[in-house]
């Protein structure tokens, strides 16, 4: 067996599975923004329990690194680090994009094309071929109407891409209906094809691939 764990909080979500060679064994989800400390390690423990195996068992632990929620990228990334440190198990970053555009099928010649939301009218994005080869690079934009051209035909989907689709003038673009997220049981054959190719990561300098500095808010100061 080649157990694999998956763990995704790079949105509102917060879900885990258990893959074997690629193939998905559980998987638990909550949809609930903020879940991600209290939930992540007993979704865990039941997916775990669910499969019949222990963490022992896993030959790897793999985490969808981002972009997306950056405090949801950084409890997903400390959990496997600590699975990974505890067990002395190899840890697999995904990109995020990647994991997502792993949930949609499409034909030969269509690109895919994931969105997440990063707020206002500016998304996080990449092109992909429909095999997965990464076209573009995981990249923040800010949508205009030309956004893309240059790429076609292309299926664009994910929570981002409502905010475009009125606006957008691409000649050879369709939208996929729902607000399609990432989530861990899509991250199963990425996660194997890493593991076979023994693409690592190291626990103790690896971070969580925001692509935009944290911009956080002073705290007001009280009067006295």
């Amino acid at each position: 067996m080649s157990l694999i764990l998956s763990l995704d909080t790079s949105t509102q979500n917060c879900s885990v599975a258990l893959h074997d060679k690629g193939q998905l064994i559980s998987q638990e989800l909550v949809a609930e923004e903020g879940s991600h400390s209290k939930a992540l390690t007993l979704l865990i423990e039941t997916v775990i329990k669910t499969a019949g195996c222990s963490l022992q068992d896993i030959s790897a632990v793999a985490v969808s690194n981002g972009p997306g929620s950056y405090t949801g990228l950084r409890i997903g990334l400390a959990t496997a680090k600590g699975i990974c440190f505890a067990l002395d198990k190899p840890l697999i970053c995904l990109p995020t994009l990647q994991v997502l555009a792993s949930a949609v099928q499409t034909p030969a010649d269509v690109l895919l094309l994931p969105l997440l939301d990063a707020r206002r009218m500016e998304v996080y994005a990449a092109v992909y071929s429909s095999t997965l080869e990464e076209l573009s690079p995981q990249e923040a934009h800010i949508l205009s109407p030309e956004s893309f051209q240059e790429f076609k035909p292309i299926l664009a989907f994910g929570n981002g891409s409502a905010k475009w689709q009125e606006s957008c003038s691409h000649p050879s673009i369709t939208f996929l209906e729902g607000p399609l997220l990432p989530e861990a049981k899509y991250m199963g054959k990425l996660a194997y094809e890493a593991y076979l190719n023994e693409k690592f990561e190291n626990l103790v300098t690896k971070e969580p691939d925001y692509l935009k500095e944290y911009m956080g808010t002073k705290p007001k100061l009280k009067s006295l």
